[in-house]
């Protein structure tokens, strides 16, 4: 899919399994994941040739149009055809789901991951900043049980302010790199207990997206 920014089919998995990874971030079921793949292309596909080049990175289009469907359905959970969503807890990807993917691609993802980790666990806003796009998104679901806005911030420094907030200055709270949907991500405990769980989408050498998981009957399973 060269035209949607896949320049070969190791990119356009890749691309297809990094929005498939935002769904399953925010619901953890695959029959909703690929619901929300395919809304999410069919909404490309429905732009002209002329609003399709407009689009600098389509990847960051992608992403954001992905995470805008969640919201949508979060918001409408009949809206998915043929029954409700479901809102199972996230599961970790088995290393058969990674296969087909060139070692570079997962390595950038570790890299820049772990940047954007330690930044967390430092404390460090302006390190946290550094590592994000500038055109960057956060989105978090509160589950309807923690106070949390789901509307998406965007921009390299709101995203910084609702990391900060939501991840940063929380006091009490170790902030640990961890496996998240198979790859690096990072999760915060609090007398041992998860408290919130992050994974992060990557460009290049920059964080695009920042998904970070609140709701306390998704959080179980990091116990």
């Amino acid at each position: 899919m060269t035209e949607a920014g896949a320049e070969s089919l190791a990119e356009l998995l890749d691309e297809r399994q990094h929005l498939l990874e935002i769904a399953l971030c925010m619901f953890g079921s695959d029959t909703t994941a690929d619901h929300v793949v395919q809304e999410t292309y069919r909404r490309w596909y429905a732009l002209d040739e002329k609003e399709r080049a407009a689009i600098a990175v389509p990847r960051a289009w992608l992403t954001r149009t992905a995470g805008s469907i969640c919201l949508e359905l979060v918001a409408d959970p009949d809206h998915v055809p043929g029954g409700r969503v479901t809102r199972a807890q996230p599961v970790p990807y088995p290393a058969s789901h990674q296969a087909g993917y060139g070692p570079e691609m997962l390595a950038t993802h570790e890299r820049v991951a772990r940047r954007f980790a330690a930044a967390c666990q430092a404390g460090d806003t302006e390190a946290l900043r550094e590592v994000l796009a500038a055109d960057a998104i956060v989105v978090s679901d509160g589950g309807g049980k923690v106070r949390v806005a789901v509307r998406p911030t965007y921009g390299a420094d709101g995203v910084a302010r609702v990391v900060t907030a939501l991840l940063i200055d929380q006091a009490g709270t170790e902030p640990a790199i961890g496996s998240v949907n198979g790859r690096t991500g990072l999760v915060l405990r609090r007398a041992g207990k998860a408290v919130a769980v992050v994974s992060v989408s990557v460009a290049g050498a920059e964080v695009t997206a920042v998904w970070i998981i609140l709701n306390p009957d998704k959080l179980q399973r990091w116990h």
